[in-house]
C-alpha cells in the first residue's frame, strides 16, 4: 500500500525485513522441536540463531533469488552464508509453504489485533458522540425523503453497532487465520513428525492446519479479506452519512476544517467533505481484495501457486487499509461538527407531516378501516404539500398540515381538537431512543 493510505506500525508488518526474520523464527521453531526428537544435533537452532539472527539481509535474498528464481531457497541460502555447517539441519522434511504460510499468519493475525486496537478507538468516539446527542432531534430519511424523526445520536449508535459486528467477525477471522503448517510437501508428513510441527506452532502460538495440503487451506485468508471488506463497508456507512449531512442544501453536520485548510484551488469558498469522500473511495478498493481472496480458495489438487501473487498484495494492502481507514474515520468522528439548530429547522421544513402515521393509528383505533383512514390523512397531506409547492416552498408550511386535519370533518367527527393535539408531541415520538441507545452502548458513563 503506498504511504499516502498507510499508518507506519501497521505497514512494518508487512516489511521485507520483518519478513525474512519470521521465516527464520518459524525454521528456528521447528529445528528445537527437531533437537528435541533427536533428529537434528542438539543446540542447532541456538547455534543457527547466533550466527544470523537480526543479520538478515533482504537485499542479499533478492540477488540470490534473482538466479534460483525461489525465494525460500535464496532465504536459506543466505542463512547458510551466515550460518555455515549447522544451516544444513533447517528445513528437513519441509516445504516453503511451510515457512510461508506459517509466517503469514503470524503477520496477518497480528495486524488483524492492531486493526482490533484501532477499532475499540472508533468504537469510544462514536459512543461518546451518541450519548452527546441523545435527544438531538432530526427528521429521519428513507429513500432520501423526510420519513419521521429520529435523533443524531441514534445514527451514531447505529453506525457504533455496525462497527461492532464488524469487530466481531474480525475476532473470528483472528481465530481462523491462526494456524500454520509444517507438514511436508502435500501435508501427510511423509519426512516429519506430527509432534515436530504441533511443539513448533504451539511455540509461535499457532495451532495445526486440521487437514493439509502443500498450504493451509485458503477460505480462511478469504474469511480475512471479507471481514476487513464488511469493515471498510461499515465505515463507508459512516462517510456516506457524513457526506449526506454536509451537503449545502442539508447542513446538518459538516466535517472539521482546520486553519489554513482549502477547499478547491478554483473556488475559495469550498469546504468540502474530503475525508469522507476519501473513505468512500477506499472502501472498494477493500472490497476488490475481498473478491480476489474468494478467487484464491479452490486451487488444483493439493496446491497450485496461483493464490500466491494475489496475497503479496491482497492480504498487506487490505490490513494497512482497513488500519487505515478506522484511524482516519475516528478522527472524522471526533471533529465532525453538528448543527442541531440546522437539524431541527429541516424537521420542521415539513409542517408536521412526520406525524401523519400517529394520525393513522389514531383514526384506526376509532374504529376507521385501515384503508380509509390512510386515505384521509394523505389527502390533507397532499394538500398542505400542493399549497406549499404553489408558493414555491418544499414540504409543508408551519401547522398547515395540522390545520388541514382539524377541518376535514370525516376526521374531526373522529378526532376533537385535544386529540389532535396530543398527536403532534415530538417528545412522544421519541421517548424510547435513549433505551435504543443503551441497548446498543451500555450505559452512559
Amino acid at each position: 500500500m503506498i504511504p499516502r493510505y498507510s499508518r507506519p506500525e501497521l505497514a512494518a508488518l508487512w516489511d521485507d525485513k520483518y519478513r525474512v526474520e519470521l521465516w527464520l523464527e518459524v525454521e528456528l521453531a521447528a529445528c528445537r522441536a527437531m533437537e528435541r526428537a533427536g533428529s537434528v544435533p542438539a543446540g542447532t537452532a541456538e547455534q543457527v540463531a547466533a550466527a544470523a539472527a537480526g543479520k538478515l539481509d533482504p537485499a542479499r535474498i533478492l540477488a540470490i533469488e534473482a538466479i534460483t528464481r525461489h525465494d525460500v531457497i535464496a532465504f536459506l541460502t543466505h542463512v547458510e552464508e551466515l550460518a555455515g555447517e549447522p544451516a544444513r539441519w533447517l528445513h528437513l522434511g519441509m516445504t516453503s509453504s511451510d515457512v510461508l504460510d506459517t509466517t503469514l499468519a503470524i503477520q496477518t493475525r497480528r495486524a488483524l489485533h492492531q486493526i482490533l486496537d484501532a477499532i475499540g478507538k472508533l468504537q469510544a468516539a462514536l459512543t461518546r458522540r451518541a450519548w452527546e446527542h441523545a435527544r438531538t432531534p432530526m427528521i429521519g430519511r428513507s429513500h432520501g425523503i423526510h420519513a419521521e424523526p429520529i435523533t443524531a445520536g441514534l445514527t451514531f449508535a447505529r453506525w457504533y453497532a455496525e462497527i461492532a459486528r464488524a469487530a466481531e467477525r474480525i475476532a473470528r477471522a483472528v481465530h481462523a487465520i491462526g494456524v500454520g503448517k509444517l507438514a511436508g510437501a502435500v501435508g501427510v508428513y511423509g519426512n516429519l513428525d506430527p509432534q515436530v510441527e504441533a511443539e513448533a506452532l504451539d511455540e509461535l502460538g499457532l495451532a495445526p492446519e486440521t487437514v493439509a495440503t502443500q498450504i493451509v487451506a485458503r477460505d480462511r485468508h478469504a474469511d480475512v479479506l471479507c471481514a476487513l471488506a464488511l469493515l471498510g463497508t461499515a465505515i463507508e456507512q459512516i462517510a456516506l452519512g457524513v457526506r449526506h449531512w454536509q451537503r449545502t442544501e442539508v447542513g446538518e453536520a459538516e466535517e472539521g476544517f482546520g486553519a489554513g485548510q482549502k477547499g478547491s484551488s478554483a473556488m475559495p469558498h469550498k469546504k468540502n467533505p474530503v475525508l469522507s469522500e476519501n473513505l468512500c473511495g477506499l472502501a472498494r478498493l477493500l472490497r476488490s481484495y475481498a473478491q480476489a481472496g474468494l478467487e484464491d480458495v479452490a486451487l488444483w489438487h493439493e496446491r497450485d501457486i496461483s493464490h500466491s501473487s494475489v496475497e503479496r498484495v491482497a492480504l498487506p494492502d487490505a490490513t494497512i487499509l482497513a488500519d487505515f481507514m478506522t484511524a482516519r474515520a475516528t478522527s472524522l468522528v471526533d471533529g465532525l461538527v453538528i448543527h442541531p439548530s440546522r437539524m431541527r429547522a429541516n424537521l420542521d421544513r415539513t409542517g408536521g407531516l412526520y406525524f401523519s402515521e400517529a394520525v393513522l393509528l389514531a383514526l384506526v383505533r376509532t374504529g376507521l378501516p385501515r384503508q380509509q383512514a390512510y386515505e384521509l390523512v394523505q389527502r390533507s397531506a397532499l394538500a398542505a404539500i400542493g399549497e406549499a409547492a404553489a408558493e414555491g416552498l418544499v414540504g409543508a408550511r408551519p401547522g398547515r398540515f395540522r390545520e388541514l386535519l382539524g377541518a376535514d370533518p370525516d376526521i374531526a367527527a373522529r378526532l376533537d381538537t385535544a386529540e389532535l393535539d396530543a398527536l403532534f408531541d415530538l417528545e412522544h415520538h421519541l421517548r424510547h431512543a435513549p433505551a435504543i441507545l443503551e441497548r446498543a452502548l451500555g450505559s452512559p458513563a
